[in-house]
């Protein structure tokens, strides 16, 4: 009786060889480039409460769904009222003071301050103070 030998492929080398098999017309999303954007370089808009700019959207190598932006939101301002999104998040404030909500808990912000949220999380940001609020954030999906 002759003895087989079952081969398993692991999900690292099944992935890894995705491109290979795609069928013709199909194509993958363009990965975020490895370089360095100058704030001039991202796309800005201009929202009725402050001002968007996005430096980067897209998958990379290892993630889904990455965007890297800013927020220069006006006083007594909030871009939206608390809310969830399928991401992970971070935020980062360089200038300015406000208020972040998570999940009903309210902390008081300022330069140096930093927020990690899960995903699916109830989140939100008020700037309370009488100048602009800048806010760097990191989203993503894996």
């Amino acid at each position: 009786m002759k003895k087989t030998t079952k081969t398993s492929v692991g999900r690292r080398q099944l992935f890894g060889l995705a491109p290979a098999f795609l069928l013709p017309g199909m194509a993958t999303a363009a990965r975020i480039p490895n370089e360095t954007k100058d704030a001039a370089k991202a796309k800005i808009t201009k929202e009725p409460f402050g001002d968007l700019s996005i430096y980067w959207e897209g998958p990379t190598d290892h993630i889904k769904s990455m965007t890297a932006g800013s927020l220069r939101l006006k006083a007594g301002m909030s871009p939206h009222p608390p809310h969830t999104h399928p991401e992970e998040e971070f935020m980062v404030i360089t200038e300015g003071t406000g208020e972040i909500s998570i999940e009903g808990k309210i902390s008081k912000v300022g330069p140096g301050a930093m927020m990690y949220c899960g995903a699916n999380k109830l989140h939100g940001i008020v700037n309370t103070g009488k100048t602009p609020l800048l806010f760097y954030f990191y989203k993503w999906q894996v």
